[in-house]
């Protein structure tokens, strides 16, 4: 049996301000209204006799996640949530080993990152077939992608001895190159970027794991075996797993073996690692331009104009990349791409909360956008899906109003339940225990107004709450940064 296994928690800090640590690349609808994620869970369904795929991802998206699952064509996943970041190499033997477990017998699986993009789905099952085969002679597979230029952005990987017409020896891998390097990789024909996309049985990347690296494989292995269920999710011991090395497939398996093999991908890639790499994926027009949202371009070429709030008007320019969002913009010479990266660590050493959260921030239930804020107060759009409700929660330095703009709302205020429906409020005082549902048949719209001494996130009390995020699932410490109505 084939089992995907998804590897969804990365940051995209490259694509910021797109991308936020709390709602990353992966999960944004950059084309045709779907993600990245939502695209990869739809290329699995070209592969014959697939498995319940396991996604690996953070504790912070877990709601997104299991909404998008919902929303495509994979009627359900395994979720297994990272305690915290420790490499591919780890959340794989995590996946490894509650495959072993769940089906009782080998499994081959197949590793996939969830914000790549690849054009042509059939020439991917192509070459996963292919990487079968090899799988089945033994071999740790891993797929490699003709490059199309001198990249010094990726790492490579040599061939060696063909296996068969479309599969190769894994002669070895090498790290990211200098451009007179890489124009060298690139004219030989002889090596391959490297995707970080890899196929292999479960059990033998476990024997692997454990002769090469024995710490990650124990430590995985016993992090999975005391893992808490939680609903739809699979929590990992924290313990075990915080104790386990930090490393990547490629360095503690792929890299050592003896049986690695090299399959081409038979089809456009791209792993949109930076805008530069974003803006090859859109329409041009006959300047070189691409603009994405209310955006005029007069006198400007070879530009990517994203705007997603404003009017966005650029004139005389050429080679920049400039990025709009509600709380930040971006104006960026495209030979600088892969540096936004440096942006995002000033912005974070400095806390600012632009580096984690967009104004509008996904809940289990919805999602709310912050409008104003000021000393005292802010105002929030609240946005609420049919049937969902908010936790039943009480503050002690701050009151609320409510007024509904649209659909039907009911209201738990202390002792009373009531309804309120399309240009009715209510009053939350500081200290009453209250929640909010949507009863209605279409989604809840209303706004807040947040109003005390003391706004932040440390005084919202859960007493109750359908999403499992009381005691030690409760939100990360770092949302904080931003108050949240939940």
């Amino acid at each position: 049996m084939l089992v995907p296994v998804i590897m969804a928690g990365g940051s995209g800090t490259r694509l910021w301000p797109l991308s936020r640590e709390a709602y990353p690349k992966q999960f944004i609808p950059l084309f045709d209204n779907q993600s990245l994620f939502q695209q990869t869970l739809a290329r699995l369904t070209h592969l014959p006799d697939c498995g319940m795929p396991i996604v690996v991802g953070n504790e912070q998206h877990r709601f997104l996640m299991a909404e998008q699952i919902r929303q495509s064509l994979i009627p359900s996943c395994s979720m297994i949530l990272e305690p915290c970041f420790k490499g591919t190499a780890p959340a794989v033997a995590l996946a490894a080993v509650h495959a072993l477990a769940k089906y009782n017998q080998d499994v081959t699986l197949l590793v996939l990152a969830a914000d790549h993009v690849m054009s042509d789905v059939k020439g991917f099952a192509a070459s996963v077939n292919e990487a079968i085969f090899a799988s089945l002679e033994g071999k740790l597979v891993t797929f490699g992608i003709r490059p199309t230029f001198a990249h010094t952005g990726f790492g490579y990987i040599q061939q060696g001895n063909a296996l068969t017409k479309n599969s190769f020896e894994l002669a070895k891998f090498v790290e990211k190159p200098d451009l007179k390097t890489a124009q060298k990789y690139l004219e030989s024909q002889n090596y391959w970027w490297n995707s970080g996309m890899f196929l292999f049985s479960a059990s033998q990347f476990l024997q692997e794991l454990m002769l090469h690296d024995e710490k990650i494989f124990h430590f995985a292995k016993a992090a999975i075996e005391n893992a808490v269920v939680d609903a739809d999710f699979i929590r990992p011991d924290a313990a075990y797993f915080e104790a386990c090395p930090t490393d990547s497939i490629d360095y503690a398996v792929m890299e050592k073996t003896m049986n690695g093999a090299l399959v081409p991908l038979q089809t456009p890639w791209s792993d949109v690692g930076a805008f530069d790499a974003l803006t090859e994926l859109y329409p041009i027009d006959a300047n070189g331009n691409v603009a994405q949202g209310d955006v005029t371009l007069q006198k400007s070429e070879n530009c990517f104009v994203h705007s997603e709030q404003r009017l966005v008007a650029a004139v005389g320019v050429k080679d920049l990349i400039i990025v709009e969002t509600a709380d930040a913009v971006l104006v960026l010479d495209k030979h600088h791409a892969q540096d936004v990266k440096t942006v995002v660590n000033t912005l974070r050493d400095n806390a600012r909360k632009e580096v984690t959260y967009h104004r509008r921030v996904s809940r289990p239930w919805g999602y709310f956008e912050s409008i104003d804020e000021g000393d005292r107060f802010q105002v929030k759009r609240i946005t609420v899906a049919v049937g969902q409700k908010l936790s039943l929660q009480r503050h002690h330095h701050r009151s609320e109003h409510w007024v509904v703009v649209k659909g039907t709302a009911r209201v738990t205020r202390g002792e009373e339940i009531f309804l309120l429906s399309e240009n009715q409020s209510t009053y939350i005082p500081i200290g009453v225990n209250h929640r909010l549902e949507n009863v209605g048949k279409i989604p809840l719209e209303m706004i807040e107004v947040q109003s005390g001494a003391y706004l932040g996130e440390d005084d919202i009390l859960r007493l109750e709450d359908q999403y499992g995020r009381l005691a030690s699932f409760s939100e990360p410490v770092a949302e904080a940064l931003i108050p949240i109505s939940d």
